[in-house]
């Protein structure tokens, strides 16, 4: 079940960290976070190390659909609800300058870069395109609803994103990783004040930034609390035609397609991870009925962190861990997300100012609807008599029988059959 990205990809590879090891700067995580966080720091002179605890890339980035846009489902005018009008603005005009900042460096990388537009459509009507077509309007961006006749079901309408892009993620990583200052294969065992033990030795640095994907530590921050992980499934898809953009759903577990070369990736079906969902065998069904003529030729699945507001955790880790920095909650959207994440830690760690730290910050407010839904699923969770659990922070896991593996509905570890760890933020093999 590994990714088209995966098999199509020449990764680095690094050794492994030789002992202890002084630093300025130490990112944990080699997913695309991690990577362009070294890529900043790396081209700014400042004395960095990047540690992986398995393959680069291996997680969450070798598993996306890839796509670089900041359309990013009908998000904008539940920001200006939430946020009015000056930070839903930042959040569009950070998630752009990240799309353009791929732009540039993808001039120089042979990674499959392709321009694409962007739609969300509607499969039944179109009020709440309207709405956010609106919100657009307001904060001065062009959009344009649109009919879509290319998919191949029924659709009230699409909001149209112009000159997006997609691109093949590991292509990409490989080119950016090759001269960068990384330790494969080291697994961060204890984090401490300016120290982190790792199977390969201790690293003592004056700033960290963790970009773990789920933040690893528990006593700070309330990660826990304000984060949720949601899975979601793909289909490549051999003879199923061409598309002229990328296509996602207005609802969250509805589908999304893109095209990457001859293979058309029909994603979605996704839900919170430990809980019931459709996963491949909706999508299969729904091949079956729209591509008859089509063969399956990869599927895979990833997870997503998501955050209470919509927004992103990217700064300081909490207001009490001076020189420890976090980028995660991505919601989805990792690839522009993570740019912007970098983009701003490189110049919290430079000391320069950057206009969206106020936006991304991991302290804001956490009085948010989905607050009281994640602490009642932890509650649930905890409370739950069966076996076996989370050594995470000890809920129930229960059994996904279309992946083989255990699965932790209040937080999103995932454990193979054998109890192997396949998703943080657990650290540990789970005793089955």
């Amino acid at each position: 079940m590994n990714s088209i990205w995966t098999a199509t990809a020449d990764m680095p590879s690094f050794a492994p960290l030789d002992g202890d090891l002084n630093t300025d700067t130490l990112i944990l995580g080699g997913g695309m976070a991690g990577l362009l966080c070294a890529h900043y720091l790396d081209r700014a002179g400042v004395d960095y190390a990047l540690v992986e605890a398995g393959r680069l890339c291996g997680g969450v980035t070798g598993n996306t659909t890839a796509k670089l846009t900041f359309q990013h489902g009908l998000l904008y005018g539940k920001l200006l609800r939430t946020f009015g009008p000056e930070r839903a603005r930042l959040y569009l005009e950070a998630n752009r300058a990240a799309l353009g900042r791929f732009r540039e460096l993808c001039r120089d990388i042979d990674c499959d870069f392709q321009e694409r537009d962007a739609y969300v459509y509607a499969g039944g009507d179109c009020r709440e395109l309207d709405r956010e077509l609106e919100a657009l309007s307001r904060l001065g961006f062009p959009a344009e609803l649109v009919r879509t006749p290319e998919l191949p079901m029924p659709t009230a309408g699409a909001l149209k994103f112009p000159k997006q892009a997609q691109f093949h993620p590991l292509k990409f990583a490989a080119a950016i990783a090759r001269d960068l200052r990384i330790f494969g294969d080291t697994k961060v065992l204890e984090l401490g004040r300016g120290t982190a033990v790792t199977n390969r030795g201790t690293i003592r640095a004056k700033r960290m930034i963790v970009a773990t994907h789920f933040p690893l530590l528990n006593k700070h921050g309330a990660y826990f609390l304000k984060l949720y992980q949601h899975r979601s499934y793909v289909l490549a898809l051999e003879n199923a035609g061409s598309l002229p953009g990328m296509y996602v759903d207005q609802k969250e577990t509805g589908l999304s397609f893109r095209n990457s070369g001859e293979l058309l990736l029909l994603g979605g079906r996704g839900h919170r991870t430990g809980k019931p969902g459709g996963g491949w065998r909706e999508l299969e069904d729904f091949a079956q009925r729209h591509y008859p003529q089509a063969r399956i030729a990869a599927r895979w699945a990833t997870q997503d962190c998501m955050t209470l507001d919509g927004v992103p955790y990217v700064g300081q880790y909490s207001r009490r861990t001076e020189g420890l920095y976090v980028a995660t909650g991505f919601n989805k959207w990792g690839m522009t997300s993570s740019m912007a994440a970098a983009e701003l830690l490189a110049d919290l760690l430079l000391g320069r100012a950057n206009p969206y730290e106020e936006l991304f910050c991991p302290s804001r407010s956490v009085l948010r609807p989905q607050l009281a839904a994640n602490a009642w699923q932890s509650a649930l969770g905890l409370l739950t008599p069966t076996a076996p659990r989370c050594p995470h922070m000890g809920c129930a896991l229960k059994y996904n029988a279309q992946e083989h593996s255990w699965d932790c509905p209040c937080h999103g570890s995932r454990f193979g059959e054998d109890g192997e760890l396949l998703d943080n933020p657990a650290t540990d093999d789970k005793r089955m």
